[in-house]
């Protein structure tokens, strides 16, 4: 059968607002809250609202200059740290009924949930269950005389699902005070547009969706950018072709999508008819190749052309403990810096290749270090920098050139290995090069945040 599976999409209503509304012994559906830094300028962006302010059309992730002046609120600083253990404490939750195999952690947040093997395991998928619940399962199932087998097992499956995640909801709530919504799906993608399109408008807050129900009440829906995989610059896309709705991409030459979204179409229209192929087991059993790794920085001031080279160096400091963490190497590296805003002046890039791949600190932090002051000018006041290692493989054995002392590449290499332990078993801040003590380091810091923010 087609739609044989069941999935749930749980997510935890405007957590980091309603965390801290927790904490006070405040109602987030009542009281004005946001979570923002006040130690920063009124453009920084509120990492979350309260339905309260949501209800007064205040937009969630807006700008602090952006609240209206009439509105009082609280403004919570971010306690990243916080969030994280109560994220840790509902995931618990989960497991006690379900298997970490069936769980996907979307965002700290939010998370898919294969109930398929659960609803017959918590016998929540009786016959007699789905006639004595009047919602819209049975409202469309079985409030006819046409039903075939296939579409009562599916209504058996969507609703068994449904309760599991009003289970869940409830116990949520009671545990930890935190309100949730849920998406109730015949695939993930269903899941997930059951919980951002249709579960806001239910009173028990679960959505509930299967290919049919998709087309006949989504198929239609304004604007395509309340759909899951579509951004602003993807509907101005569709819309040149006169294409604003799912049924719309879902009818279309199949040839036409192809020629604008390439390789995304299959995607796309897939979506379009309400189908997704890939299962949670999938998501476990992805091994990505990705070969490259990175780290940014916006500075929180305007840094010298001195000063901004030393956090160039804790980036780089950073990158290859990772590297050597996961015994990899990097072959090529490139150098971003931006300006500061008060200068017209553009964002530069260099990119170099090194003779052998390589992840010792000493040697990269010299070739940063003269393509950086190469490339910058240091006239001009720094605010953003970038530091990504590419071409980065599995160190297979390492290799020294007559400029490399072995001796002392063994040194350095045990040295980072110790300072990983190290950093493990008590911190990120418990062993520091003497740059990042220097008065504008920024990596002492960065390491007592999360996303960051203070934790």
């Amino acid at each position: 059968m087609k739609e044989d599976r069941s999935y749930i999409c749980i997510d935890l209503k405007s957590f980091y607002a309603s965390v801290e509304c927790v904490e006070r012994g405040l109602d987030p559906m009542t009281t004005n809250l946001v979570v923002a830094d006040p130690t920063r300028t009124d453009k920084t962006i509120c990492l979350a609202i309260t339905p309260a302010m949501k209800a007064l059309g205040i937009k969630n992730r807006c700008r602090v200059f952006e609240i209206p002046k009439g509105v009082d609120y609280i403004m919570a600083p971010p306690r990243m740290k916080l969030y994280m253990d109560y994220s840790m404490e509902i995931y618990n939750i989960y497991l006690k009924y379900f298997s970490e195999e069936d769980i996907h952690v979307y965002s700290v947040d939010e998370v898919f949930i294969d109930v398929t093997n659960y609803t017959k395991l918590y016998h929540l998928d009786s016959e007699e269950a789905l006639t004595e619940d009047a919602d819209e399962i049975t409202r469309r199932f079985y409030d006819r005389d046409d039903l075939d087998e296939e579409e009562k097992q599916i209504a058996k499956n969507l609703l068994g699902a449904k309760r599991i995640g009003i289970m869940l909801m409830d116990e949520i709530l009671a545990q930890t005070g935190i309100m949730a919504t849920c998406g109730v799906g015949t695939n993930l993608y269903l899941a997930k547009i059951a919980l951002d399109v249709t579960a806001k408008h239910a009173p028990d807050r679960v959505g509930v969706l299967c290919e049919d129900m998709f087309k006949e009440n989504l198929w239609r829906h304004k604007p395509l950018t309340d759909f899951w995989g579509i951004g602003p610059g993807t509907a101005k896309r569709f819309a040149k072709y006169g294409i604003t709705t799912m049924e719309e991409i879902a009818k279309a030459d199949e040839d036409l999508i192809y020629n604008i979204f390439g390789v995304n179409a299959e995607i796309l229209i897939d979506h379009a008819w309400g189908e997704e192929p890939v299962q949670i087991k999938d998501i476990k059993n992805y091994k990505p190749k990705a070969n490259s790794i990175s780290h940014t920085q916006i500075l929180p001031v305007d840094y010298s052309f001195e000063d901004a080279l030393i956090v160039m160096k804790e980036m780089a400091d950073v990158l290859c403990l990772e590297l050597v963490e996961q015994s990899l190497v990097t072959k090529t590296i490139t150098v971003v810096v931006g300006y500061s805003n008060l200068y017209d002046a553009r964002m530069i890039r260099q990119s170099f290749t090194l003779q052998e791949p390589s992840n010792s600190y000493l040697m990269l932090s010299k070739e940063i270090e003269t393509v950086y002051r190469n490339m910058v000018d240091p006239k001009i006041p720094v605010r953003r920098l970038g530091l990504f290692f590419g071409k980065v493989s599995k160190e297979q054995f390492r290799q020294y050139d007559i400029f490399t002392d072995p001796e002392e590449s063994d040194r350095e290499r045990k040295i980072q290995e110790a300072a990983i332990k190290i950093k493990k078993r008590y911190g990120k801040n418990a062993i520091l090069r003497g740059t990042d003590l220097q008065e504008n380091a920024t990596m002492k810091d960065r390491n007592e945040q999360i996303g960051g923010h203070k934790a």
